[in-house]
């Protein structure tokens, strides 16, 4: 393998994304503490500030008050200096939501749908965008992008998967909704999504290294590895709910038997339910089920839980992770009755003493961190530096480079 180059113009961009994300994560700076965070010389980092608040992207946020001299000039984050949309297809509705630079939702949009195949659905995600567009009164020119969120896994496998939406193996969705909306479009499975928004903004903020455990209609992981996403060579890292975790368990539509999603996951409670004769359909029937303490659901939280126990340490051991943070679909008090019963986790190998954040964290974002975390694709692609920008070309491109 040939290890790629750079040039002038693709470190200047990476300057750019250093300056951009040292402001992002400490807030207001001066340009002499950028340059102290950043290791960058002074003057690299005031003609960067300069571009940067010439393209609305940084704003000037006044001089502090000291003892002595002239206090320096504090830049800041500009929220409104772009923006970005994020979708979340499933199978039951298309979410949108448009987010300025600082993750501020500004405008949201929500309509039912039914497993929608792209022929019917990619129209009513352009339709969505412009939607959004509109109640946010913004220009377009400042949109950097669209981030798209499907449930995974991606490709061919797992065809009568139930937790997938059918029909659409191998589309073409960047190109095709690009094309409609002139727009670039990044496209991410729900659990990669949802831990890049909680990296941006959430409980993951000072996590470079961890897991981000998505319950949705399957079960999912997102994988930070060195504070970049790890999608895998088919963009299907993180796939735990295919774990077999029991020997000759339920059969899968994988070709396995026993993985943690037919006991682990939305679609696994509906079953379980509907096995006891008890009938759920949302995540909201959940919720009353366990408020009324109904035998079905704790029956189905008792079974879950040592499962989900297992799968736990197999990821802190694979990944050794800061933490693992724990979102979704389920309602918060499901969720947490279900978190409640892995308790004591098992002993993973990392040293107890070293740690400085709990093991398992829960997330902030709740039921709508995909449609935000793909609201964060664009941004993070646009804000956050990656080794990749460096390279003159790589393999294959995780997302569009965006030229803040």
């Amino acid at each position: 393998m040939v290890v790629p180059g750079t040039n002038l113009e693709q470190a200047r961009t990476w300057n750019r994304r250093v300056v951009l994300d040292a402001v992002r994560r400490h807030g207001r700076l001066s340009r002499a503490e950028i340059a102290r965070l950043t290791g960058l010389s002074a003057q690299t980092v005031s003609n960067i500030a300069d571009e940067l608040r010439a393209a609305g992207l940084l704003r000037d946020e006044g001089r502090r008050r000291t003892g002595r001299g002239q206090p320096p000039v504090d830049l800041a984050l500009a929220p409104n200096g772009a923006f970005t949309v994020g979708l979340q297809l499933d199978h039951r509705a298309l979410v949108g939501v448009l987010t300025n630079l600082a993750g501020d939702g500004i405008a949201s949009v929500e309509e039912p749908v039914d497993a929608p195949r792209p022929e019917v659905a990619v129209p009513r995600m352009a339709a969505a965008v412009d939607r959004l567009v509109r109640r946010a009164g913004i220009d377009r020119d400042r949109l950097w992008g669209v981030g798209v969120v499907l449930p995974g896994p991606f490709g061919d496998i797992a065809r009568d998967d139930p937790t997938r939406l059918p029909g659409w193996d191998g589309f073409p969705l960047s190109a095709a909704l690009g094309e409609r909306l002139g727009l670039p479009v990044m496209v991410e499975n729900d659990a990669t999504a949802a831990a890049i928004g909680e990296r941006l903004y959430g409980a993951a903020r000072e996590l470079s290294d961890f897991i981000y455990i998505w319950f949705g209609t399957g079960l999912g992981a997102g994988i930070f590895v060195g504070g970049q996403p790890y999608r895998g060579a088919a963009g299907n890292a993180g796939e735990v709910g295919h774990l077999p975790i029991e020997v000759d368990g339920i059969p899968c539509a994988c070709g396995n038997r026993g993985c943690l999603e037919r006991y682990v996951s939305l679609h696994a409670a509906y079953a379980h339910l509907a096995a006891a004769g008890v009938e759920a359909a949302s995540p909201a029937d959940l919720a009353g089920l366990l408020v009324a303490r109904h035998p079905a659901v704790l029956d189905w939280i008792a079974t879950a839980a040592p499962r989900l126990r297992r799968a736990l340490v197999i990821l802190e051991n694979l990944f050794d992770p800061d933490a693992l943070v724990v979102g979704g679909l389920l309602p918060d008090p499901v969720l947490d009755a279900l978190l409640a019963a892995t308790e004591p986790l098992l002993p993973a190998v990392g040293p107890a003493h070293a740690r400085t954040v709990p093991r398992l964290i829960r997330g902030t974002a709740g039921s709508t961190s995909p449609a935000l975390g793909g609201a964060a694709l664009p941004t993070f692609a646009g804000l956050v530096p990656s080794v990749a920008l460096l390279h003159k070309e790589t393999a294959r491109p995780a997302a569009p480079v965006l030229q803040p």
